[in-house]
């Protein structure tokens, strides 16, 4: 009848907008899609079970100049470089969140997010799998980013960068360490052969790190190939802080203990950084070496756990804290530089975290005169998810293939130019090029890469060119899926 029309249109348009809404925010979709991304970045021999059709085989002689196996791992973003410091600091990461957060996966999430974790954890072993040497990295960025070029067709010298003692890499093999121990914990109770194996290498690691102390970017062989790219900028001494850190998670060390202890102050530990990321590890590290202090009453780790509180502080923009993050207006954590989403992922992986260790031992933080609980850091953690997953001015996702808004031109290699599946023929160098300059959308849908993200005033332009916005890396993904864990299990956080 006439007179029903409009009122079912109007329950239409709601259901339509309800729709549209939970379309952006279903977590359990977006960290299936998290983690799948993973498998895009690939390097090696694929398995016959891989989700991404359009990648194949590649990088299968890297290491054959040193008589050593470096075939496998992660290219660290769009171009077909393996980096050894971000990708040690992705599997911590990926291994972190599922310390944390691994229960309340789906069962097959869990499994792919081990799969995920394994596929870099079987490559940093074989880069410690000689005597006093420590392999740092695989490919020559400033040949590989001349070419737009495939990684199934690479042709360009995969030259391969090792660090020989006495020579330091202080800030890699820290980090290699942290990498093996967390997910010597991850595999803990599912493989524990497995987990020995990387306690075991994680300990030979971190004696690396610390006898022969120094930043791996030092290093004159070293320095112009890894350099400005990832460069250790801020130091090294954090990463021999979050090495023993972990170490000490995975052991139960008192040696680890101690020297959390006795080298906190000469390292920098009280170095109040507002930053969380493969170069620093400041925040992270005062986050899991409070818990030591709040669930184990370690009164000796005080000073962590107050740096840890004011990180905190500085993300809460009502607290009196003398120093705050920047947000955009859309409130978004912003800092300047490219990729920008890798602080809002970290830092919203860090809230939940040590909200949770705060929950668990039922106490609150202070920030000057205001009391902050876990539930407040929760609810800024959930506010940076959504906005990345579409609420925010642009109404876009920032995670490729989730929901029906997202980049379609990601400055990415792989997935800008044709699949060696549909386009068997080799595709030169610089034959890439018409695919780098097109602005025809990606042929090949790169599920779950999470982009650099928008700028200052929350503007994105959908532009492969701009890659500090449109690049995806792996360290971006890596502490997001512990977050959408998180959220899966509890979307409406207190």
């Amino acid at each position: 009848m006439p007179t029903l029309r409009l009122p079912f249109l109007l329950l239409l348009a709601a259901a339509a907008a309800a729709a549209a809404e939970a379309s952006y925010l279903d977590y359990g979709d977006a960290l299936s899609k998290c983690i799948l991304f993973f498998e895009g970045q690939r390097s090696g021999y694929l398995p016959q079970d891989q989700r991404l059709p359009w990648r194949g085989n590649s990088g299968l002689g890297d290491g054959w100049t040193y008589n050593a196996d470096l075939t496998g791992g992660y290219y660290d973003a769009g171009d077909n470089v393996k980096f050894g410091f971000p990708m040690a600091f992705t599997t911590t990461l990926l291994a972190w969140s599922v310390v944390e957060f691994g229960g309340l996966m789906p069962p097959p999430e869990l499994r792919n997010a081990l799969v995920a974790i394994r596929w870099a954890t079987d490559y940093l072993l074989k880069t410690v799998s000689q005597p006093n040497r420590i392999f740092v990295q695989v490919g020559d960025p400033n040949i590989d980013h001349y070419c737009w070029e495939r990684p199934e067709d690479m042709d360009t010298a995969r030259t391969v960068f090792a660090v020989d003692a006495p020579n330091p890499a202080s800030d890699v093999a820290g980090e290699t360490a942290a990498a093996l121990a967390a997910s010597s914990l991850a595999f803990r109770s599912l493989d524990p052969g497995y987990s020995d194996t990387l306690l075991k290498n994680a300990v030979k690691a971190f004696e690396f790190a610390d006898s022969y102390r120094g930043a791996y970017s030092d290093n004159s062989d070293v320095r112009d190939h890894a350099c400005p790219f990832y460069c250790d900028f801020d130091g090294y001494q954090d990463e021999l802080l979050w090495g023993a850190a972990w170490l000490r998670r995975a052991t139960q060390d008192e040696s680890y203990l101690n020297y959390i202890q006795n080298n906190g102050k000469t390292l920098g530990a009280d170095e109040n950084i507002n930053e969380f990321g493969w170069d620093n590890k400041h925040a992270g590290l005062n986050v899991l070496v409070s818990k030591e202090f709040l669930e184990g009453n370690v009164y000796s780790l005080q000073s962590y756990k107050s740096s840890a509180d004011s990180f905190m502080c500085t993300l809460i923009p009502d607290s009196s804290s003398s120093t705050h993050i920047q947000y955009t207006p859309g409130g978004l954590i912003y800092k300047p530089g490219g990729s920008n989403l890798q602080h809002a992922t970290s830092i919203a992986f860090l809230l939940l975290v040590y909200a949770n260790y705060l929950s668990t031992t039922s106490q609150s933080m202070n920030c000057g005169s205001v009391s902050i609980d876990a539930a407040t850091l929760r609810q800024q953690a959930k506010r940076q998810a959504d906005y990345i997953l579409g609420e925010n001015p642009q109404g876009i996702s920032y995670m490729v293939g989730y929901s029906a808004y997202y980049p379609l031109r990601i400055h990415h290699r792989g997935s800008s130019l044709p699949s060696i599946k549909d386009h068997p023929q080799f595709i030169a160098c610089k034959e890439g090029s018409i695919y780098f300059n097109s602005s025809d959308p990606n042929p090949n849908v790169l599920v779950g890469a999470l982009v650099g993200g928008p700028g200052e005033d929350d503007e994105y332009e959908d532009n492969r060119v701009d890659f500090r916005k449109s690049e995806p890396t792996t360290y971006i993904n890596a502490p997001f899926v512990g977050v959408l864990a998180y959220l899966n299990a509890n979307s409406n956080p207190s």
